[in-house]
């Protein structure tokens, strides 16, 4: 008997992917599928932490928003390389722009 790993995509999905390799580099799919499984592995981790205590919310949506940072995040970590790179004003108009962005 084969038991199938609970992160096993959906034929649907696999079909997609194939599909995608005619017009896409295997590497943007292969990128697709492996960051597919990783989401379902965090998505896993955090639905445990989810244990029913207002701490392991917590740690579940920190995890989560330290695995998987929105945009704005990231714009602003590289934001910051620059500053340090080429002389940029920590309250210069972008990064102000960007702290007012929504997550």
């Amino acid at each position: 008997m084969t038991q199938q790993h609970p992160i096993t995509p959906p034929p649907e999905l696999v079909e997609q992917w194939a599909d995608m390799l005619a017009t896409r580099s295997d590497e943007a799919v292969f990128s697709l599928a492996a960051q597919w499984g990783a989401d379902q592995e965090l998505e896993a981790c955090c639905e445990w932490l989810n244990g029913g205590s207002k701490i392991d919310y917590d740690t579940a949506a920190l995890l989560r928003a330290h695995r998987r940072p929105s945009l704005k995040e990231q714009a602003l970590a590289e934001l910051a390389e620059w500053e340090n790179v080429m002389d940029i004003a920590p309250d210069s108009p972008i990064r102000r722009a960007l702290e007012q962005l929504s997550d």
